[in-house]
Parts: C-alpha cells; structure tokens; sequence
C-alpha cells in the first residue's frame, strides 16, 4: 500500500462525513484495515494530512476534516477582471475567488471549491476559495457572426454575442461545417480557457442559423445563446395538426355545461393564447359568485405524448420584443385551446363564493364546457370602469353590469391581500415598439388600469383556493413558492435605509410581508419610491415551483400554485393534469403514488426554464433599449439616479432606460463613496449624489452589443450638496480617486466596493430584480 494512496482514501473518509470527529481506530473500521502494521500506517498517514492542513485534531485527540478544506459546490460568477464569486449551498456570503485560484472557469459554471481563508468575524466581506474542478459547464455552445481569422492555426472565429464571455476569442476548426464571413452561426465548445490559452476557446461549427444582416438576426441570436428551443420538430407540428380544431360530441361527456353564463376573456389587444374567462354575479345573501375558468390544455397535452414531451423542453412561452417563442404549437395555443370569443371550449373551471370581506367560503374545482360572450381587451375594459366611455358602454351594454360587479369584486380582494401584508410593487413596466425590421422606434410605459388589476385579482384567488384545496387534501401537487427572505439581507436592506431617513424597527430574523408593505407606504409618492422599490425586490428570493406548500411570502399567501396559465406554463398544465387524475380516479394511497417521486424534479427543472426564459427577456429588452439610444446620442434627458458605487452612477429614465455616469466622466470634482449613506462626494464642492435624486444627463456613448449606456451629467453646478464626508477623511493620492478611467466598472478593488456581489458586476439592472417578484410571474 502506497503513502500516498492511503492518505487519499484516509482523506475520503473524512470528506464523505465533514462533521463527524474519527479515532484511528473508526478510520481502520471503515477502509477495513486491521493489525498493527496498519494502524501504524493510518496514524503516518493522519500525521501527514495534519501537516498538509486537511485534517485537524480535535480537543478529545479525534480527526476531523479541516472546514478551511472542505470541497463545496457552487456556481461561479466571474468578473471581467479575472476574479470572481462562487454562489453555494445557503451560505449568507458567497466566496471570493482570486485571479489565480479560478482555474479559468466561465460565468455560470458549477464548480468544486475549498475554502481557503474564512471570512473575517463581523466583516461584511466574505471567506476566500480556491476553485479545484469544474463539474459541469454552464456553456456547451456559443453563437456569433463568423469571419476569418489571422490565426493560421484555425479556420476561422467567431464573434461572442453574450456579454458574459465576450472577452473570449472563440476560433473555429477546420472539420465539420465551413461557414461563409457574415453568416451567424452555433458551435459546440471543444476547447475552454485553461493554462495553454487562458484568453480563447476553440470549437466547431455546427449550424448557420441566418446572416448577420437579416431582421431580427440580433435576438434569434440571444435566443441560441440561452438554448431556447425555437423551431418546433416535424412530430410535434403533425402531433399537433391530428387534434380536431374543434370541440367533439365524446370530449363534452362528463363535464358541467356553463355555456349560459356570461363569460368574457379580458386581455391586451396583441394577445392571441387566451387561456383565461372570468364571470362574477353578486349573490342573494350579499356575497359574490366568481368564475374563474381556464382553457383545458392537459386534455389535449396527453402525458407522454410527443407534444407533452416538447412543451416540457421549453417550460414556458418566452416573449422577445417583437415575436413569442411558444410553449405548444400554434394550432393548439392559438386554436383549439385558446378561449376565442364564440368558440365552444374545453375548461378547467375554479367557482367561488367570496363574501363581503374577501374571505372565499365555497369552492368548486371541476372540469366544464364553456363559450366566451365577448374577446375584451383592458383597454375596452378600462374606458367602462375608469372613463365610462358612453361609445364603449353602449357597444357591451350588456356586459357592463357584470363588470362594474367585478370592479366591486376587485376592490374587496385587494383590501383583503393588503390587509394581510400583500406587497404591491407599482413599478413601471415598458413596451418596447419596433418596426418592420425589428428596430425600436419607441418605448412607451404599461399603465396599468383597473382591468389589468381587476384580472391579476381574480388570477390570484383562483391560484389560492387551487393550492389550498389540494394541500389540505394532502395529495402530491405542484405549488408556486416564495420563501421567507434571508435575514442578512434584509438587515442589510434595512441599513441601506437609513440613507433615505428611513429607520425601520423589527427583527431582520422574522420579518413579516406587513412590516416591508409599510416601508413602501412610507416612500409612496416621494422621488425615492422607485429605488427603496428596487431595493426591497434585491432583498427578497425568488419565487420558484416546489412539491411542497412553503407558502408566498411576498402576496402574503400560506397557500399558492400557478393554475391559470397552462398554454404558456408547463407547471399550469401538470396542476390541471393532477387534478384529471384525483378526480377520476379518487384520493387514496394508492393514487398518491401517481406523482409522488416525479413533482421534484418537475419543479426544479421548470424553475430553471423560468429563469432561462427571463434572462433571455431581459437580455433582449437591454439590447433593444440600448439600440433605441443609439438614435439619440447627444441629446439629453431628465432621470433619476437608480445606484450608486464607487466607480460612478447608474441613472434610470422615465422610459426605464438606465445607463451609467462613470466617475471618471464627474471632472469638475475628486468624489469619495461614502457607504453611510450610499453617496458620491465631491471633495472640494461637497457636490451630492445619492439614490432617488433627479439628475438631467446627456447620451454620450452606446454600445449596443453590451447593451450599454453612457451618460454625462448637464450642469453638474446644480448637484445639491452635503455635509456627508468625514472630517478626518483626505485623499493624498489623487489617481486612487479617478479610479481606472479607462475601465467602465471601476478597476479590480471593486470586489470590496459594496460587500460581496453574487455577479462580480456592478452593473445594476432593474429589470432582474423586477423578474424577480414580478406580478406577471407571481
């Protein structure tokens, strides 16, 4: 037996059971090594890990694995200076990762990882690791316009797209497929950075996907790039067309007949899947009947089938500016399972009886049969409710009692949700209008009116009594979770508070929905609502599906599932599948089993799908945003100062564009970050900026493939100013001050800037944390 060898399994050991304390005597019983000689070679071999770190001896004279050594798994986070974080298990901080410690891993990749330093007792800072594998890489493809190389070594390059690992170069191999210069293109990634070429990767061709001039080549490219399924296969679209596109004589057996009632779908004007109708009608005793019936997709999606199977892949529809990228077929989204004014359906329906305070107490969760009276849009709804438009009204004369019911309705629930601590962010939503060639030419802001609210009510009290009744039945289910937010970060939150005036009592450890629903109610109305809005989004986790009821935190909900979306949600489509299943075939153990070891994993894997779909709109979005203010360099705008960090601001617009002012472009001072109160201060004229200041700014610089925006300030003479720097504080080196000028985000110390950033990008996005709790997702 070598010294070596021993000392590995002896290591092992020790790894597999991080917290337990071993004798020499439990480590022989486990690698079975009995006798003398081999005891004396576990106590060399011991001795040896102990002078190596691994191992340390605990004060009763056991063995434990060193937790400086401890190999965790984690997602790493790189910055463009060649650090980064790693993101593991639930630890409060994540852990610096030094230059030359990341064994040149790329953003997003999973990775093993020992702790090399801890973190220091009541520093904000985190521990330090050092990465010692990659497990999985996050990349398996990249995609970019092609061209020729001056590299002899390669046939050609490729230009990378994605932000992330833009600094790469990328070259092509000369097998496989030989694309033409100007043709965007995939490649499978046969080669990563490592210790050779730490600078490139190298793959090969595989698909040309379009040329680098035609319309909309710019977001298929996003698209490819976070692996989204965008072409349907030949089976599914036959699958798809076999289904009638109609309702048949067999298919209405056994299902309640509510084509009587007045149902409507309410939606935007551009909405061609609608998979919701509402009904409500006040009841004798005072209380309100409310309908809720979504198209029955699990139906048609049999369990298996080859269209199921698709609709898994994606997870979710994803919509990109100016295209939707569905979840089913047209044929099925579209047709048969859309809710068309008219048309006869199939529906899932949700009926309840909700009295005066809000309170559902009846249910009834049934498949139906239905016909939508009217195809109404928010806006139609909007000039009834809001506007009591008289050529609107007299249009759907007979619908507007029914609606200004479902107003009353409306109003009683979102009492209700407030009373109990619900949060409601109002934050500005943009719609970004493009013309024929997919180029923006506006962006204009989402108001919401009462309809949009009114739907989003009803939408939610069906979600809710959906959760419920299938948690109290106690059968295996499928729940959209928002779990109770970490309490670090809401101190931290809190803190940052404090740069507003604002001082919050209460535990960070038991924060309740009520007590962050009342620090909005403080900030309403005043410039800084917007920021403290954005701010508390950071702070709260996002909202995920589960097989288990963990409650959600931020609508203040013990129970709550995703019921109403199942053409565009694959979770929506398995809840309306279970509920098939416990209805036709009962409740017992036996039907339990059913589903029992298979929610997980659906939950997880849609959860991921969710977030895939979200960044590649959000990257969209920032694209088209900075392609828009690209026709408008020069020019100036009034915003509002969204962030503050030491490398400069981040200024948002009232069209939700956000850009930067970098410290290196603010010449008329020396600014210092003050942290107290999140400001920048300019040394000698105490010049002021802070989150939540108006600021009027011009368009300097746009560079649309890294969907950023630079801005100057106009008139930096007018920036109040304050009393924030500390007396003693004096900067005798004054390039420390300017920062890197030449590096947008501030040089490599902006690791310490503002703690420990899970990105290592400083770059602050409103539209994430926005995704993260956002209403259309709740």
């Amino acid at each position: 037996m070598q010294d070596n060898d021993l000392k590995t399994e002896i290591e092992n050991v020790l790894r597999t059971y991080p917290d337990n304390q071993f004798s020499v005597e439990k480590i022989a019983d486990v690698l079975k090594y009995h006798g003398s000689s081999a005891f004396k070679l576990i106590v060399q071999g011991l001795a040896g890990l102990e002078r190596d770190k691994v191992v340390i001896v605990t004060s009763d004279g056991k063995f434990q694995l060193n937790p400086d050594k401890q190999k965790l798994t984690g997602t790493f986070h790189a910055n463009d200076k060649g650090f980064g974080f790693v993101a593991y298990d639930d630890a409060e901080s994540d852990a610096f990762i030094a230059p030359d410690n990341t064994m040149n891993a790329l953003n997003g990749d999973t990775v093993e990882m020992e702790i090399i330093k801890q973190a220091e007792p009541g520093s904000s800072q985190g521990p330090e690791g050092k990465v010692v594998a990659i497990v999985d890489r996050k990349y398996k493809r990249v995609v970019g316009p092609f061209s020729k190389t001056e590299n002899r070594h390669y046939f050609g390059e490729v230009k990378l797209t994605d932000k992330k690992i833009a600094k790469y170069k990328f070259y092509i191999n000369d097998v496989g497929l030989k694309p033409t210069p100007g043709e965007v293109i995939t490649a499978q990634i046969t080669e990563y950075p490592n210790e050779a070429h730490p600078d490139y990767m190298v793959g090969i061709a595989d698909e040309v996907i379009g040329s680098v001039d035609d319309p909309g080549i710019d977001i298929l490219q996003i698209v490819y790039a976070h692996d989204i399924p965008a072409e349907f296969p030949e089976d599914v679209l036959q699958a798809a067309d076999a289904i009638p596109d109609h309702v048949t004589d067999e298919e209405k057996v056994g299902r309640e007949d509510i084509t009587d009632q007045d149902l409507v779908t309410i939606d935007g004007e551009s909405s061609k899947d609608l998979d919701d109708a509402v009904t409500a009608w006040k009841l004798p005793n005072g209380h309100y009947h409310l309908g809720v019936h979504i198209a029955d997709v699990s139906h048609y999606v049999k369990a298996g089938s080859s269209i199921d199977k698709e609709a898994y892949r994606r997870g979710t529809s994803v919509y990109l500016t100016d295209r939707v990228i569905p979840m089913l077929p047209r044929r099925l989204s579209n047709g048969i399972c859309s809710l068309n004014e008219g048309e006869l359906r199939l529906c899932m329906s949700c009926e309840m009886e909700i009295d005066q305070n809000g309170n559902v107490i009846k249910h009834r969760i049934h498949p139906s049969l239905m016909r939508s009276k009217a195809r109404m849009t928010y806006t139609a709804v909007n000039k009834i409710l809001e506007s009591h438009d008289e050529k609107t009204m007299a249009k759907y004369h007979d619908l507007v009692p029914m609606f200004e019911t479902m107003g009353d309705l409306h109003r009683i629930l979102y009492k209700h949700r407030h009373a109990r601590g619900a949060i409601d962010f109002e934050d500005n939503e943009a719609e970004i209008i493009v013309d024929e060639k997919g180029h923006p030419i506006d962006i204009q802001l989402r108001v919401r009116g009462l309809a949009e609210k009114m739907i989003e009510s009803f939408m939610l009290a069906a979600n809710e009594t959906v959760a419920k009744n299938y948690y109290e039945a106690h059968v295996p289910f499928i729940y959209r979770v928002h779990e109770q937010p970490d309490a670090d970060r809401i101190k931290s939150f809190f803190e940052t508070l404090t740069a507003f005036g604002i001082t919050v009592k209460g535990d960070p450890k038991h924060i309740t929905p009520k007590m962050l629903q009342n620090i909005l109610k403080k900030v309403a109305g005043k410039p800084e609502e917007m920021m403290v809005s954005v701010m508390l989004l950071r702070s709260l986790k996002q909202a995920r599906y589960a097989d288990q009821s963990l409650g959600h935190f931020g609508l203040a909900a013990p129970f709550y599932t995703h019921f109403t979306s199942p053409i565009r949600r694959y979770p929506d489509t398995m809840v309306h599948r279970m509920i098939h299943y416990y209805e036709d075939n009962g409740i017992n153990d036996e039907t339990k089993k059913k589903y029992a070891n298979v929610l997980d994993e659906i939950a997880t894997t849609t959860s991921e799908y969710e977030r895939r779909a979200v960044d590649a709109e959000r990257d969209t979005d920032a694209m088209k945003k900075a392609e828009y203010m690209n026709d408008h360099l020069g020019e100036e705008f009034d915003g509002v100062v969204s962030s503050v960090m030491k490398f400069g601001l981040f200024i948002e617009l009232p069209n939700t564009v956000e850009g930067l002012v970098h410290i290196s472009r603010m010449k008329d001072d020396y600014y210092q970050y003050v942290e107290q109160f999140m400001a920048l201060v300019g040394r000698k004229t105490h010049r002021t900026y802070k989150m939540g200041q108006p600021i009027r700014v011009k368009v300097v610089n746009v560079d649309v493939a890294q969907s950023a925006v630079d801005f100057d300030i106009v008139d930096p003479q007018d920036t109040p100013t304050s009393n924030y720097l500390p007396k003693e504080s004096s900067y005798h080196h004054r390039d420390n001050e300017r920062r890197n000028s030449n590096n947008r985000y501030g040089g490599a110390n902006i690791h310490f800037s503002n703690g420990n950033n899970k990105n290592g990008q400083h770059r602050h996005n409103n539209q994430k944390s926005k995704k993260r709790y956002g209403r259309k997702r709740r």
